[in-house]
């Protein structure tokens, strides 16, 4: 600009310099008497460089603010964008890139909840704390914050309005269905009563909730090892011996493969030494198929070879986007976080502040076994975006139901009188830390990662 303003051949710049020359005349030390063109020319060179000067500065505060803008700084700046995230949906692409995973915990309670428990049609009793007797809901007020730059606000209209005329299926164990059960609270209060409904499908191993008004489905599949295995049924499952057909996957494959988005999670139901590998049929009555003990992780990589198999030859890849969420960290040893052997997350109330903690809750062997098979994917032209919920939800002890949830089961005396004995540690309250996971899962399907 400045430039431009100089320029020799601008005629106006000719008269500014002539002027300015005029101008010095005037105010040197023996000024030579004044004629009525200096003065004239005088008012005329400050006129113009007042307006060159604000020319100027104009341009300067505006390549300050759109810098202001992109970096994401300053309470005012984030504050206007929150307000437009709040109208309109993400940009589709981003030009920079950030690690959405890396970053703390911040205490909000203007903004969180997103939604209120007792507000959300379809809250699970599992995970309804505040229901079951939670007093301190503090839990509910915690905003993440990624080091370098900001998650896109939620916004269920515009979800809702990706989602139209399409499938997005959660496929897992009871942890996916906790992700299930918040993303379809963050829905809920954008769509009338009227234009929701909740049914079940395959024996209630796929539950199906719909916005009629968008002719949208947001599913949940019953798949706790992904592959077929002896706890595939979604009410009876917990048996003494958990067997798993390793290679095979159609059974669960057709229910979910013509989807539009695709959320897996496997972690929880392979947390033991040894896993008993089938290869043969649950249905053979003859009994002739063969049976193996394989250790826990090499099982693990066998089950997502066969996964990744599935994924590759059955999955429109042009119209379907994959997802998988790393694995939820459990907090069931209170000594691992400064606490007495034998504590659990029972009454805690805070979250853990130490920067990078990592617990025995989780197993970054397996983490890699998950890496490996996506970039193998990814190898072969298939994409699966992986929404790295590990770490933050590490430091989140607190956030568990801990004894607030419904009980399916009579509580024995002993559990009565020990509480801490029969705490969930695994799952998570809701508002909570699987709302996040969903702010992460909604910046990834509008690509704004």
């Amino acid at each position: 600009m400045t430039t431009t303003l100089m320029n020799s051949n601008n005629p106006a710049a000719s008269s500014l310099r002539s002027c300015m020359a005029k101008a010095h005349q005037l105010l040197s030390p023996s000024p030579s008497p004044a004629t009525p063109w200096d003065i004239r020319c005088s008012f005329h060179s400050l006129t113009a460089l007042l307006v060159a000067l604000l020319v100027l500065g104009a341009v300067f505060l505006t390549g300050e603010t759109e810098n202001f803008l992109f970096n994401g700084e300053g309470s005012t700046i984030q504050r206007r964008r929150e307000s437009v995230m709040d109208d309109a949906p993400p940009p589709s692409s981003s030009s920079s890139k950030c690690d959405l995973f890396s970053g703390k915990w911040v205490y909000d309670n203007r903004s969180y909840p997103l939604y209120k428990e007792q507000e959300c049609s379809f809250m699970s009793d599992q995970l309804a704390c505040q229901k079951f007797g939670r007093k301190d809901l503090d839990y509910q007020h915690w905003r993440w914050q990624p080091n370098q730059c900001d998650l896109p606000r939620f916004n269920a209209t515009a979800l809702l309005q990706k989602l139209r005329n399409k499938r997005l299926v959660f496929v897992g164990d009871s942890l996916n269905r906790g992700q299930w059960v918040s993303l379809v609270c963050l829905v809920d209060s954008a769509i009338t009563p009227s234009s929701k409904s909740m049914h079940y499908k395959y024996n209630a191993s796929l539950i199906i909730f719909k916005a009629k008004e968008y002719n949208a489905t947001i599913e949940f599949y019953w798949a706790p090892l992904l592959v077929e295995s002896n706890s595939d049924d979604p009410v009876h499952h917990r048996l003494p011996e958990r067997i798993v057909r390793a290679n095979a996957m159609e059974k669960h494959g057709r229910r979910w493969t013509d989807a539009d988005y695709l959320v897996f999670n496997t972690y929880l139901w392979w947390r033991r030494p040894h896993i008993k590998v089938l290869w043969g049929s649950f249905d053979d009555e003859r009994s002739d198929g063969i049976y193996k003990e394989v250790e826990m992780v090499r099982s693990y990589e066998m089950a997502l070879k066969t996964w990744s198999d599935w994924l590759e030859i059955h999955v429109n890849r042009s119209k379907t986007q994959l997802f998988f969420i790393s694995m939820s960290p459990i907090h069931e040893r209170a000594e691992e976080w400064g606490k007495e052997v034998g504590e659990s997350c029972y009454g805690e109330t805070e979250a853990i502040k130490k920067e990078g903690y990592s617990g025995k809750g989780s197993d970054p062997k397996m983490m890699k076994v998950v890496e490996g098979a996506i970039d193998e994917l990814k190898g072969r032209g298939v994409k699966v975006g992986l929404i790295n919920i590990t770490q933050l939800s590490e430091y989140r002890k607190e956030g568990h139901p801990s004894i607030y949830k419904k009980q399916w089961e009579p509580l024995t005396p002993e559990q009565i009188a020990k509480p801490k004995a029969y705490s969930d540690c695994i799952h998570w309250c809701l508002p909570g830390v699987p709302d996040v996971w969903n702010e992460l899962l909604y910046a990834h399907i509008f690509n704004y990662v």
